[in-house]
């Protein structure tokens, strides 16, 4: 996608070119690293098996599965290589991971860019607006456990309503659906074959049951943001550690990338800076934990229905920065 959603002149052209520029080095960094990652909390839910410390491994297992759907994201942006085709191949293998066929999430996710906080067109809203209750079932993931396959056999099936999938699109999604189901079906008729349950504690239980963590991040992204088409006023980026930013594929610099959706990952630190920081903004930013204490008490006062459509309702939005403040951004960011 390399349409431009924020307001023009905010980057130099040559700037956004140099940021938009791919590096198979970095991606295979981020990719090797995670799946590596991965790999080692495999093997110590295996050496731990049958003990009270399987939990802290299976946890992390699962948390580093779902935080996969990072990386997903970015290969159907195809900003992680250069290879278009080996950023499909990847995005399909992780799409399978995640229970989240790529084509539909990637028609899903273009329509969010394209549309980002319009109701019923955004491929992110569209549902109802959330309750406190409905929200705390988001949050829980426990929904998306069930909501996922079943939207893989509707599809299957035929069913696909969502009004952003149209046309050969819808082809496409039916096809994906047909070939992932019967992929899983090979998966559940080899396990039953070879009594494995490998299958189970490895794939899909930490996967189904740490999803929560995923929706942590999910959530922050605009959620009590304005319905307004502007970019830098409907989408949140998030403060927090290297760590996390790792796992998320630098996806915390949401406001950069929703406004510049070309720049690889591997460079929305620099993006952040020249669309943000050099212009002495900032963009509406929370941590985590800061989010939901305001989300929910926001919403334990009155659903989202009745929250106000034009104006932040969670946190604060794009501030101008202070001298002092921006001095000490752009040390940050150097």
């Amino acid at each position: 996608m390399d349409q431009v959603f924020g307001p023009r002149g905010m980057v130099d052209p040559d700037v956004l070119k140099a940021l938009s520029r791919k590096s198979d080095a970095r991606g295979w960094l981020q990719v090797v690293t995670h799946f590596g990652a991965i790999g080692l909390t495999g093997w110590g839910v295996h050496a731990t098996l049958g003990t009270p410390w399987v939990v802290a491994p299976f946890v992390m297992h699962g948390i580093l599965l779902n935080y996969l759907y990072a990386g997903e994201h970015e290969f159907s942006h195809s900003t992680v290589f250069k290879s278009p085709g080996l950023n499909e191949v990847f995005g399909r293998l992780i799409g399978l991971i995640v229970l989240q066929p790529r084509d539909l999430d990637q028609i899903q996710h273009f329509a969010h860019h394209r549309y980002t906080q319009k109701w019923r067109e955004d491929g992110e809203l569209y549902r109802p607006p959330y309750t406190l209750r409905s929200y705390l079932m988001t949050l829980t993931g426990a929904w998306m456990t069930w909501r996922f396959p079943g939207t893989i056999i509707g599809a299957a099936l035929g069913h696909v309503d969502a009004p952003y999938v149209r046309g050969k699109n819808k082809d496409r999604v039916v096809l994906e659906a047909r070939v992932s189901l019967a992929i899983y079906v090979a998966i559940i008729a080899a396990s039953i074959a070879l009594r494995s349950w490998a299958a189970l504690l490895y794939w899909f239980a930490p996967l189904a049951l740490t999803k929560w963590a995923h929706q942590i991040q999910n959530l922050i992204e605009h959620v009590g943001m304005p319905h307004n088409g502007n970019i830098f006023e409907n989408t949140r980026s998030t403060k927090t550690n290297a760590f996390m930013r790792w796992m998320c594929w630098n996806m915390q610099y949401h406001t950069a990338h929703h406004a510049y959706p070309s720049a690889p990952f591997y460079r929305l630190k620099q993006l952040h800076h020249a669309a943000f920081t050099a212009n002495g903004l900032k963009p509406a930013t929370m941590t985590y934990l800061g989010f939901q204490i305001a989300v929910i008490k926001a919403l334990r006062q009155k659903p989202e229905a009745e929250q106000p459509d034009d104006q932040v309702w969670v946190g604060e939005g794009l501030t101008k920065l202070a001298p002092g403040e921006a001095a000490n951004a752009e040390r940050a960011s150097a």
